[in-house]
Parts: C-alpha cells; structure tokens; sequence
C-alpha cells in the first residue's frame, strides 16, 4: 500500500523538498503551511504532476488550542484519500529568532518554545490515533544543538528540547513498532532568517568555511535524506540524531 506522510511546514523550504522527495519516492503526502495557501498549493500541484496525491491543511503549530480542530481535518483528509491511517509524521515547521542570550525577550523565547517545543509535543500526541502501527516520526532539529553560535540561544535550547522527547517518543512509542528520530540540518540557504544564508554573502562564506565540503547545504541535501530514512531500508533505525551538514564545524 502506498504509504501517506504528514508533513508540517510543507509549503516552502525544508519542509517544502521533503514532501516533493517523499513524493518522488512514491508516497503520498498531506502538507501544512501557516499563511501561505497559494505556495501550498503550488506544492500539492507539483506532487500530483508526479502522480502521487496531496492535500493542503492549514496550521499554526504555535497554538496548540487548534490542535483538536486539526486532527479533525485529518481524519477527513484521511477519508478523501480512502484511509484511516498515515504512515509517517515529520515535525519540519518552524523559525528562527536571531538575538543575543542577554538581548533575547521573553516574547522571543515564548514564540520558539511554543512551536519548536510545545507544538511538536502536542501535535504528535494529538495524531498518534491515527499514526499506523509500524510509523515512523521524524523531528527536524539542528547543527547548533552540537555547537553554539552566538545569537541562537533560545532556538538551540528548544531544539535541544526536541532531541530529548524524540529519545522518549521512541521508546514510548517503541511497542507499537513507531521509529521516532531527528534529523539535524546545518547551515542551509533557504529563507530561514529571511534568507540570510543563502542571500548575505558574508554569511554564506563565514558558514562554508565551517564545512568539510566546503559549501552551504541546499534544501535538496536535506529532503532526500528524510525521505531516505522514512524508507523500509531504515526501519530499525529509531532514538537517533542523524546530522545532514557536510560535516559542519567538525
């Protein structure tokens, strides 16, 4: 059976090339996006054209009173494509602040922990009804939970949060046969941080040096690894932290 994969923040970015490679892969996928219907639909248009199907929900992962209302579009997504399982939960959406340890605002730390944190925690027990048996969940984190770089302080500390309930998720989650992991990208020129990296010259070049391949990653480096290990080739593969960054800072 054609497996079907949730993934969050799937309009745009990192979120946007996992679900087109978990397509080309030859699954199906529901997507979220926050604001952007349009870009959304762009993807769910790109997916068809390759055979596979999708459907585009909106959510803001940051409010988990919403969380209820979701699961319900769920379940009627699940309907439309004949189904009353998904396969495969990938945690993806999220942002950046950028703001030193002693200038960081509450509001600041609050917004991050909200949806890098709180949001994955409770949208994840709010699916697992309707994760199959045998699913797999991938966490998205990153690099600078293994080193710091000033200005990320409270984005690190959330994504260290991530690291350690994905430990838990997978042993919790172990009896139902359900892998849980992280993938952990590094310096990637995408629009994170309004495109620092991949439009701020000096940022790419600072960020490339770090890197034993000698460049920034690209959106393409990380959708093909998450869509690898959502594969049957790594089902015993759960409770990991799988870094995709050329080798960042080693």
């Amino acid at each position: 059976m054609t497996t079907l994969s949730i993934v969050t923040g799937g309009s745009r970015g990192l979120g946007r090339n996992t679900a087109l490679n978990i397509a080309r892969h030859g699954g199906d996928v529901i997507l979220t996006y926050r604001s952007r219907a349009d870009e959304a639909q762009a993807v769910v248009a790109e997916i068809e054209a390759m055979g596979r199907r999708a459907v585009a929900l909106q959510l803001d992962t940051g409010d988990v009173s919403g969380f209820g209302a979701f699961a319900g579009q769920v379940r009627d997504a699940l309907t439309s494509l004949g189904r009353d399982r998904f396969d495969h939960l990938v945690n993806n959406a999220g942002h950046g602040e950028m703001a030193g340890f002693a200038e960081t605002t509450e509001a600041q730390f609050d917004l991050l922990f909200n949806v890098h944190v709180k949001g994955v925690y409770f949208l994840t027990q709010a699916l697992l009804p309707m994760l199959a048996d045998g699913g797999r969940i991938v966490n998205f984190s990153s690099g600078l939970t293994r080193v710091s770089y000033p200005g990320f302080s409270a984005y690190s500390a959330a994504k260290g949060a991530v690291e350690i309930m994905t430990l838990y998720m997978a042993k919790e989650l172990g009896g139902r046969g359900i892998t849980a992991n992280v993938v952990a990208p590094g310096a990637i020129a995408t629009d994170f941080l309004g495109g620092a990296v991949r439009d701020t010259p000096a940022y790419n070049d600072a960020f490339a040096a770090m890197i034993a391949l000698g460049r920034v990653g690209l959106p393409d480096d990380i959708g093909p690894a998450v869509a690898s290990l959502l594969g049957p080739d790594n089902r015993w593969i759960t409770a990991q932290r799988i870094e995709v960054s050329g080798g960042q800072n080693i």
